[in-house]
Formats: structure tokens, sequence, C-alpha cells
């Protein structure tokens, strides 16, 4: 691989205090930023807001965000607008997150949407492990070309990888020339907006039937869902994942989902990040 255009680079710490609070230390390197650490549902959960000044990665780009969650400390992690991939002329634009997660922590990985701009060529990478005792959320919403524009996704291609630990992974090109895959019943059937939201966890999961039933009705409206529970010797996962036409309506479908799981599953509230109505 040729070495990137612009790179970035920005490793979170979260740690909890002996007062019970969850900190958050930031290092970056070229332009990814830590905005902002708030705590809206107490000094216990940290809501850390990440940025990307230029806006949007074209090819030789790469953001590489690392992420740390020591033993009982809990941490959100979002952005204030979407990930945008632009058309690349030759070259791969990469964004790679690794998480890890310590023991009795709890991570939330929850970025606004990851756009794929017709021509692109990218690489969305999500990595995440779990220490005994840890548990995590993650939410990934791509939507393929500029529908509202009339951009239709034509041309490019990327690499969708979401990864928990060694219990779920999900690897795939999306590549514009693959009819079969874009438009074929057995693919996205026609459909340019994919979701997915996956809860995780290392102990046994009890009571999974009721938390995907209750979600299949949240996410009726839409015209391709699905729902399961994966059970194995190094934990438990919940996933949730839906195909649409709207960037807007996947989304809201599946924070109806999180709200519900996460206040069954940590006993918190559902309510989202104060910084997605701003």
């Amino acid at each position: 691989m040729s070495e990137a255009r612009w790179p970035a680079r920005l490793t979170l710490a979260a740690a909890r205090d002996g007062a019970g609070a969850t900190r958050v230390h930031a290092r970056h390197d070229g332009p990814l930023r830590l905005l902002k650490t708030l705590h809206p549902e107490g000094e216990g959960v940290a809501h850390a807001v990440l940025v990307h000044p230029p806006g949007g990665l074209v090819g030789g780009d790469r953001l590489d965000i690392d992420i740390d969650v020591a033993e009982g400390a809990h941490l959100l992690v979002t952005t204030p607008a979407a990930t945008r991939f632009y058309r690349s002329n030759a070259s791969e634009a990469a964004q790679v997150v690794v998480a890890r997660v310590g023991e009795g922590a709890r991570l939330e990985w929850l970025p606004q949407e990851t756009l794929a701009y017709p021509g692109c060529l990218a690489r969305n990478e999500v990595r995440l492990s779990l220490a005994p005792g840890a548990s995590l959320f993650a939410c990934e919403v791509l939507g393929l070309g500029l529908p509202a524009a009339g951009q239709a996704f034509d041309k490019g291609r990327l690499l969708q990888h979401l990864e928990v630990g060694g219990q779920w992974l999900d690897r795939g090109w999306l590549d514009a020339a693959d009819r079969a895959l874009l438009d074929g019943p057995c693919g996205l059937a026609g459909h340019r907006v994919l979701g997915t939201l996956a809860y995780a966890q290392t102990t046994t999961l009890a009571g999974a039937e009721a938390l995907l039933a209750d979600a299949r009705e949240r996410l009726a409206e839409l015209p391709l869902c699905g729902l399961t529970h994966l059970a194995g010797a190094r934990g438990s996962v919940l996933l949730a994942r839906v195909v649409g036409d709207e960037v807007e309506a996947v989304t809201l479908a599946l924070r109806r989902v999180r709200a519900l799981w996460r206040e069954r599953l940590w006993a918190l509230p559902g309510g989202d990040p104060r910084i997605w109505a701003t």
C-alpha cells in the first residue's frame, strides 16, 4: 500500500478515576480531533465527540482511530457529521477504527452515517475486542451514492469490515459493478442504504428472544430487515441488519432499537447524544 497522502491519527484512552467518573485523554496527529468530552448522563459515562475538519476523504487519505476503555469505564464515541468517501482517481481512502474494551467496561461506537460517493475507492474498518465482563454497542449506517442529488452509485467500490472480537465478523466489497449484489433479490434489491447495529457481551445473554421480538416492531416500516442472536463460548451478540432507501429512515430505526436494548440491558436511558440535535 502506498504512503497515505493526508494521514491522521487519534488515540482515545478512557479510564475511571477514584470517584467513579470516566475521564478521557486524547492524542492526535493530523486533522482528526477530540472536539469535546461531555457528561450528560453523569460523571460515570463520558461522551466523546470526534471531528475531522477536512470533512471527507479522497484517494490516499487515511484516518486511524485507536480507542482504549479501561476497566470499569464507560465511553460513548460519536461524530457531529457524516464520514464522506469522495471520488478517488486511483488510490484508496481508508478509515480504520480499533477499540479495546477492558474488564467490566462499556463502549458505544455511534458515529453518524458513512457516505460512499460515486467513484470512491474506500475501506471502512471497525475492529472491536472485549475483555471478560465487557460489553458494547456499535452502529454503522452506509449510504451508497447521493440519490437526493441524482448521483447514483454507478462507479467505485468500498470494503466494509465490521468485527467484534472472535464473536462476529462482516466483511465484503460493495462494488458498483456488481449488479447482482446491488440489485438482485439476494442482495440489496435496488436499495442503497445499509444499517447495522450490534450489541455484544462476553457472558451469556438472558432474554434474547424478547429483545429481538420487541426490536422487530421498531423496524417494521423498513423494506428489508433481520435480527438475530449469536451465542457461543466467547459470549453473545445481538444483531440488527436493515436495508432501505433513505439514510435518515434507517438511522432513526436503528436508534430506536438501540434505545430499547440500552434500557433493557444496561438500565440506562435510551436518549440520543446531545450533539445529534445540533
